[in-house]
């Protein structure tokens, strides 16, 4: 059979400007060491080692999961395989460092991939395929992947330059609960030095492992009132506009990004409640897990307000685009914020609902440009913006009567919602009671009746087409 051995690169490669330009110098130098050389072949979309089981390096970085062959037996020899494992494992070091997870099999150890996904990569790229895409998820098959540590579905791990994180071990399908966590201690909002005295009290009570949980989390403010400061760097609002925060052993490891890839969101009929985290869009194996720590504000804005809260200068995906995409991207998120406050007027929605409606469809349009699946081509990410502007679009309608349309914007909400936070949400919940009978909400027919239709009195979607029926839905 023979023994394996390679290398992994964990987390993958994303589609920021650093993991760019370093995937793009690798390839170049790996191209000019082995120039001359017969058993390296340069495809159109990777390159070909012809040794032992003839391992690739695709050209797209993000592609990569895994550089190895069998080391041992005769084909190894003869070829030399296990050379070119060592050579391009030392120069990957060069370029990134402990995200090189090099393995054997003769000692015992694997890769961090399920091997379908490597060779389901494999098998694109000599097909010609470059895309970056999906065959199975993670409870789709029932032995995919091989191996879970501890049943989860992902792994923590120290990321270069950004601390501990969690990444994906396997594909995990948008809408998937990744995590349900009991917070190790829930506390108000007050002044640091009240704040601290109150954590000390909790901290006795708590196990040698809570402890130790809680005092190894990042601290921004560790001069005086450590645990405070680690309260208020770690905290999670436990629901909206809630005056207390959670503190988690491990969503509070989940790192930043400003276009993230997971939703966190408190579920207070859980267990008397827990903190949920939900995948936002399909999240690749390898993908580190992240969640947003600002609130959608523009680049300025949004970095100082990291820095000062959280004591770091963004890199992600979204804060390393080029100038102008990063301006346009500003230039949405302004817009967003804009129509938010727009939809937000009650005069506007008594008096001009068409105005409060055609807003909640800009916001839609907006959200979903800005929020894009860099993985799909057209297709958007969730966020929590979308379900709560499908409630206002409800709110506007059914405000004035009309509870066809009410009727579709709750069941959207509600799918939306499924998605970010799932089935046994309370506002999932109460956005499929809406959607059941419009009529029980408090504002229904608040403004006036001009607008009033039966809940039951919709278009049939297959018989007018997608366009019209959008069209009779937004009063287009």
């Amino acid at each position: 059979m023979g023994v394996d051995g390679g290398f992994d690169m964990v987390p993958r490669l994303g589609l920021g400007a650093e993991d760019t330009h370093n995937w793009a110098l690798f390839i170049e130098l790996v191209k000019g060491l082995y120039a001359d050389d017969d058993q390296v072949e340069v495809k159109d979309h990777y390159i070909e080692f012809k040794a032992g089981e003839h391992p690739t390096l695709p050209f797209y970085g993000p592609l990569f999961l895994r550089f190895s062959s069998k080391i041992s037996g005769q084909i190894a020899r003869e070829t030399g395989v296990e050379k070119y494992i060592r050579n391009v494992r030392r120069l990957a070091a060069g370029f990134f460092g402990g995200r090189i997870r090099f393995w054997t099999e003769s000692t015992e150890q694997s890769g961090f991939y399920d091997w379908r996904d490597v060779h389901d990569i494999g098998r694109n790229l000599w097909e010609g395929k470059t895309q970056l895409t999906v065959t199975r998820f993670a409870d789709e098959d029932g032995d995919y992947p091989l191996k879970i540590t501890n049943d989860k579905l992902y792994e923590m791990l120290e990321i270069p330059d950004r601390g501990k994180g969690l990444v994906a071990r396997c594909n995990i399908k948008r809408g998937t609960r990744i995590l349900c966590e009991k917070p190790l201690l829930v506390v108000a909002n007050t002044q640091p030095e009240v704040l601290n005295g109150i954590v000390a009290s909790k901290l006795r009570s708590m196990s040698k492992e809570q402890q130790t949980q809680f005092l190894s989390l990042h601290n921004n403010f560790p001069r005086k009132h450590a645990f405070a400061g680690i309260v208020r760097t770690n905290a999670l609002p436990c629901g909206p506009g809630a005056e207390t925060g959670g503190v988690y052993p491990e969503i509070c490891l989940i790192n930043n990004s400003c276009r993230p890839n997971c939703h966190q969101s408190w579920n207070e009929a859980i267990d008397d409640g827990r903190e949920t985290i939900h995948a936002v869009r399909d999240i690749l194996a390898g993908e580190e897990l992240t969640i947003s720590y600002d609130d959608g504000n523009p680049t300025d804005i949004r970095k100082m307000k990291l820095k000062t809260s959280f004591g770091f200068d963004c890199t992600c995906d979204l804060c390393s685009l080029p100038a102008p995409e990063l301006q346009a991207s500003d230039t949405r998120r302004r817009l967003i914020q804009s129509l938010d406050e727009q939809i937000g007027d009650p005069m506007t929605m008594m008096n001009r609902p068409l105005s409060s409606l055609h807003a909640c469809r800009r916001l839609l349009d907006a959200l979903r440009e800005e929020f894009v699946d860099p993985h799909a081509e057209g297709v958007a990410t969730s966020t929590a913006l979308i379900p709560r502007l499908y409630y206002d679009a409800f709110q506007v309608v059914v405000a004035h009567g009309d509870q066809a349309r009410g009727r579709v914007f709750a069941e959207r909400t509600y799918n939306a919602r499924v998605e970010c936070e799932g089935e046994d949400s309370p506002a999932t919940q109460k956005a499929k009671r809406l959607m059941q009978e419009p009529a029980s909400h408090a504002s229904c027919g608040a403004y006036g009746t001009k607008w009033r239709t039966s809940k039951t009195a919709q278009p049939k979607k297959e018989m007018v087409g997608d366009e019209a029926y959008e069209k009779w839905l937004w009063r287009l």
